[in-house]
């Protein structure tokens, strides 16, 4: 039967306060961004230096035809750049998808242990197969996969370590996020440089040695894990199915994904407009020097990493003195923090249209609200999926979690076509108001679906 709360014991504080396997997993997730990140730093540059370039692209199986769809669906013949752009967006796109179908064969098959364990080979076999022209769309096949097999799983055994009313809980999906940001720091540095200086092959080879090191990681940990079973292996005696509260929560937590992407746009602009407008409209002189634009993304990283440490010390303080709030409280609290960073890109846009750049102090402002904020949505935010998802199709919820993310870049770039048609006070606004709108639902939320989003339900 699948892992009951008590099967955890609360006794187990043995990882930073938290059970031993959350240890396991926050490491073996670490590695895995760490492979992800390396990779996706390296795609669109080695596809526009090398890959899509004459003497290598017609090496790549089956690319002839895979460029006929994709320029049939962007309407006409794609340059190099245009293509690569393109392959980008596909790949980055179906990340956010494939979790879905990773946690339905989990769920219904094969377990999730065994399915974190395959998507991580499929991982690994994509990173080394990235080193051979003919095998890039196999490679990227492989890594979608493994993705998907990987990432909501892994995420859902998180959630499985904590019974019900635990609280903690939100505490270790922040812990788990830290790792994964700390990843994101550390992986363009290392895979990057390796790519960029010594061979492209060197950077995907060791994104491959990652995901390796974290498959044996998760797996030298399985005794700490939540045990699983997959619910077509229960026996026809047993047939479970949902309750009239599991069915109405399911419906809440699906009905809240457009609130999520919406509150995640000024966050996901970051790699978009962001990067654009900002040089152009605020000083990056810090500490006499002019910063490169790309370090806008090594300062969001960082400032997101500093965040989430300080958004678990925080409410570790708070639970020992006040009552800690629900998730869906925390989740709100957030996106109002964040909607606040997106007004100080407005302040920026206001003072820079006097025709002088405004102080990098607005950028700064930003990033610290808007990691504030995002450190109590997004990992919050999944957490509160993995404990109000019914156990009999949690790890299929926890891949529709990340189904806002798909939402939100697709409307990230539909938005950022807006740039060069409005006022960047416009612009920044528009954002900040889709955010603080988040915040408004989600209250609502709060309010009026808070018996079935609290930890004390009665179900549970």
């Amino acid at each position: 039967m699948p892992l009951s709360p008590a099967a955890v014991p609360e006794s187990d504080r043995a990882f930073l306060g938290h059970p031993r396997g959350l240890g396991y997993i926050a490491f073996a997730e670490a590695w895995e961004r760490f492979s992800y990140y390396g990779m996706q730093t390296l795609l669109v540059l080695y596809m526009t230096r090398q890959l899509l370039l004459p003497g290598h692209v017609e090496n790549i199986a089956g690319f002839t035809s895979f460029r006929a769809v994709v320029e049939r669906a962007y309407g006409g013949p794609l340059s190099t750049v245009a293509m690569a752009s393109a392959i980008f967006g596909l790949y980055t796109g179906l990340v956010y998808l494939t979790p879905i179908a990773g946690g339905l064969i989990a769920d219904r098959w094969l377990g999730r242990t065994k399915t974190i364990t395959i998507g991580a080979v499929l991982m690994a076999l994509g990173h080394f197969l990235m080193a051979f022209d003919f095998s890039f769309l196999l490679a990227l096949l492989c890594l979608l996969l493994g993705v998907g097999c990987f990432k909501g799983n892994l995420a859902s055994q998180v959630g499985a370590l904590y019974a019900a009313e635990d609280l903690r809980r939100a505490d270790a999906f922040q812990i788990y996020f830290l790792f994964i940001n700390a990843a994101v720091i550390v992986a363009p540095i290392v895979a990057g440089t390796l790519g960029e200086v010594y061979g492209w092959h060197y950077g995907f080879g060791a994104a491959g040695i990652g995901m390796v090191l974290g498959l044996i990681i998760y797996l030298a940990g399985r005794e700490w894990l939540p045990v699983d079973q997959p619910t077509a292996r229960l026996g026809s005696a047993v047939k479970p199915g949902l309750t009239r509260d599991e069915k109405i929560v399911t419906a809440v937590l699906i009905g809240l994904l457009p609130v999520l992407a919406l509150g995640a746009v000024v966050n996901q602009q970051i790699f978009n407009s962001y990067l654009i407008w900002v040089p152009d409209h605020v000083s990056l002189v810090f500490f006499g020097r002019t910063m490169p634009t790309t370090w806008l993304v090594t300062l969001d990283a960082v400032v997101s990493v500093s965040s989430l440490v300080g958004a678990v010390a925080f409410w570790r303080w708070w639970a020992k003195r006040y009552p800690e709030p629900s998730e869906v409280v925390k989740i709100t609290l957030g996106l109002g923090i964040s909607a606040a960073g997106a007004l100080c890109l407005v302040g920026a846009a206001v003072v820079s249209a006097g025709g002088e750049k405004a102080g990098i102090g607005w950028v700064l402002g930003f990033e610290v609200l808007n990691s504030i904020g995002f450190a109590n949505v997004f990992p919050v935010g999944l957490a509160m999926y993995a404990r109000a998802a019914p156990r009999a199709i949690a790890g299929t919820l926890i891949g529709i979690y990340y189904l806002h993310l798909f939402l939100c870049n697709n409307l990230v770039g539909w938005l950022g076509g807006l740039l060069e048609r409005l006022s960047g006070t416009q612009f920044w606004l528009l954002h900040a108001g889709l955010v603080g709108t988040a915040c408004v639902v989600m209250l609502l939320a709060a309010k009026g679906a808070g018996r079935l989003l609290n930890p004390t339900r009665a179900s549970d």
